[in-house]
């Protein structure tokens, strides 16, 4: 009778342990299938945003060449169908890129995409697009966050290998591979002295082919790349993928233009540039010294040349300084046409060259917009092919859920 009975309460808590064992493995799985839930349907969310931020031009359809705020967010140009995005509507997202500039002359605050030396694409906060109003219009503010990566698929990029007579390199890569026997077609803009106040400049333009490692070898005959400031822009294109790059070479050090956009809309196709000096923004401090400038608006042509488009009187040259009362320089482009506002300019015998691209698909500019997602714990992505101004992006957006759940030996959370 005792062993029976001890044979049965080992039977029980037997059966007993069993239980346990099998809810608590129930449990964990049942947890792992709401987790795996969860995780799908950000992974979904983040598809269905993507698409819609990019197949949708926003309201109103023009917004980014226009000054005013959108009431519903897409980057989609509205010339085009599929995923073609406007080179205006991305210039106006405040980037996440670069540290913002403060403008004392203007007192305003100025969104900042980092790019190579003598590049700038600097917009006011005033009408800027913030990522918070972008959340608020695409409707997942305070359940959602994303970030937007905007980058060209080809990565071209220059290097002087001589000063006289000037020889560059250039190197183009594709999705991980050097692009071999690809299309260059290059423009060659220097500052020189012939105005005898004003510095303007010269296009030397042509074409050429990479080989197998993805690079071209550039020769300039009689020309002394180490006397004036030069900018190659170089275009790439090979099966479909556009590329572009550019190679700055400066004389001058602290002493620079700064283009900033103070409108994008003047109600007359117009949008307006003001040209600032680099003391009044990097507080470099004195000597102060004015700097000579001449400004041309440029545009690229089917025969892949850049051509100048005039705006009132074509090219406008003045002088600024640094300093309390000393304004700024301000020129008008048309708000309409993707392109490159050059500007050449001078202080003795030192030069430079700043460029603005209006647009950018134009210098192939790379756009960083939200926050970072590296802090999260899950983080879905997704990519899209598009066209930006004619030229191969790719358009990239993480995800996260702004709801955490508490899960027993671990913690899903945003």
């Amino acid at each position: 009778m005792p062993s029976a009975t001890i044979d049965h309460l080992v039977s029980a808590t037997l059966f007993l342990v069993a239980i346990v064992l099998f809810i608590s493995l129930f449990s964990q799985n049942l947890q792992a299938a709401l987790l795996y839930q969860r995780y799908h349907q950000v992974a979904m969310k983040a598809n269905d945003l993507l698409d819609s931020i990019t197949l949708n031009t926003g309201y109103p359809t023009y917004w980014g060449a226009s000054s005013g705020m959108p009431t519903s967010f897409g980057l989609q140009d509205p010339n085009e169908r599929g995923y073609h995005l406007s080179p205006f509507s991305l210039m106006r997202l405040a980037s996440y890129s670069g540290a913002p500039i403060y403008y004392p002359k203007t007192g305003l605050w100025y969104s900042n995409v980092t790019m190579a030396s003598g590049g700038f694409l600097l917009v006011p906060y005033t009408t800027a697009v913030n990522y918070t109003t972008a959340a608020q219009l695409l409707g997942v503010d305070g359940s959602y966050g994303f970030q937007l990566t905007i980058a060209p698929i080809l990565k071209v990029s220059m290097t002087e290998l001589r000063a006289n007579p000037l020889r560059i390199s250039v190197n183009v890569m594709g999705p991980g591979l050097p692009l071999g026997n690809a299309y260059v077609s290059y423009n060659l803009i220097r500052a020189i002295d012939v105005q005898k106040q004003y510095p303007a400049f010269t296009i030397t333009s042509g074409d050429a082919r990479t080989y197998a490692n993805g690079s071209a070898i550039l020769d300039f005959p009689g020309i002394d790349g180490s006397q004036y400031a030069y900018s190659l822009i170089a275009n790439v294109r090979l099966g479909g993928l556009f590329g572009v790059g550019y190679l700055e070479h400066l004389t001058l050090d602290k002493q620079f233009v700064i283009p900033m956009v103070k409108s994008f809309d003047n109600g007359n196709g117009t949008a307006t540039i003001l040209l600032a000096h680099s003391y009044d923004v990097h507080y470099y401090g004195p000597p102060e010294a004015a700097i000579a400038y001449n400004a041309t608006f440029l545009v690229l042509a089917s025969d892949a040349a850049l051509h100048p488009i005039l705006v009132g009187n074509g090219t406008i040259t003045g002088k600024i300084n640094y300093g309390v009362g000393k304004p700024y320089g301000q020129i008008l482009i048309p708000n309409s046409n993707p392109g490159i506002l050059v500007i050449t300019y001078s202080y003795g015998n030192n030069y430079g060259i700043s460029l603005l691209p209006w647009g950018i698909g134009n210098l192939a500019v790379t756009l960083t917009y939200g926050p970072s997602p590296s802090v999260k714990d899950w983080v879905a992505t997704d990519v899209r092919q598009v066209v930006v101004a004619g030229v191969s992006y790719q358009i990239k957006i993480a995800l996260w859920s702004l709801a955490g759940y508490q899960v027993q030996g671990s913690r899903w959370a945003s």
